[in-house]
């Protein structure tokens, strides 16, 4: 996690962001929420460094609750964000009191509370910090499709033991998952016949690239919008 490009283009947060609401607990955490009550597949957004008050992150889950999806996006950062220009908290020291291991203790929860409210399958998709948040789920069978978006460091022992159907979308310049890495990925889901995956490395775009872009940025507005159109695809083959 301490890969400069973790934190490269941060975005200016807005709590009040997007279409849905934010609510108080949801699973025990503070959580923006979008998409009808009455679906019965739910995604679980899981941010980056920055948290879930991202507008594009919010962007993405009013766009995946248009696709019928109950969409939850939990607050696993607990109000602190990582931010860049904190000189007392440097990255290192930040992700001390936040490691994605807790993430994916906290998600447990919050899949608990999907199930109560009636879904019958729940994915989640994570960015970067949020990505091995996912592959943590996806290894423990806690969910029915996963989607890692240039995750933080992330292990081919790791994808070894994916449970479930999982799609890796990683950036050509990345550092923490380099496309070697990302194509090392691809050949253990291929030697694993029992696990779906879809795999692909996007060109020309760096690490974060999927929920880190600017709206001024014609092409990186373009390659955002394919991973997402790659997410909402592979769980609408999956979830539903």
């Amino acid at each position: 996690m301490a890969s400069s490009q973790c934190c490269d283009n941060p975005p200016v947060l807005n709590p009040t962001g997007g279409e849905g609401k934010v609510v108080d607990s949801f699973g025990g955490l503070k959580a923006y929420l979008a998409g009808s009550d009455e679906s019965k597949a739910a995604v679980i957004l899981i941010s980056d460094v920055f948290g879930f008050e991202s507008p594009n992150l919010r962007k993405i889950a009013d766009n995946i609750a248009l696709s019928g999806y109950f969409v939850v996006v939990p607050d696993f950062l607990h109000g602190d964000p990582y931010t860049p220009e904190n000189a007392e908290k440097p990255l290192p020291e930040w992700i001390k009191s936040h490691a994605p291991k807790k993430g994916f203790e906290e998600a447990k929860p919050v899949i608990a509370a999907l199930k109560e409210k009636g879904m019958s399958s729940v994915g989640a998709a994570g960015y970067c910090w949020g990505g091995i948040v996912v592959v943590e789920l996806a290894k423990a069978n806690e969910i029915q499709a996963a989607v890692v978006l240039h995750p933080g460091p992330v292990t081919v022992d790791d994808i070894k033991e994916v449970k479930c159907p999982i799609a890796i979308l990683g950036a050509e310049i990345d550092r923490s998952a380099p496309p070697e890495l990302v194509k090392q990925f691809e050949q253990v889901l291929a030697a694993n016949s029992g696990v779906p995956h879809f795999v692909k490395i996007f060109p020309g775009v760096a690490h974060g690239w999927s929920v880190r872009y600017s709206h001024d940025d014609a092409a990186a507005v373009k390659s955002a919008e394919e991973a997402l159109g790659d997410t909402i695809n592979w769980f609408n083959k999956n979830l539903k």
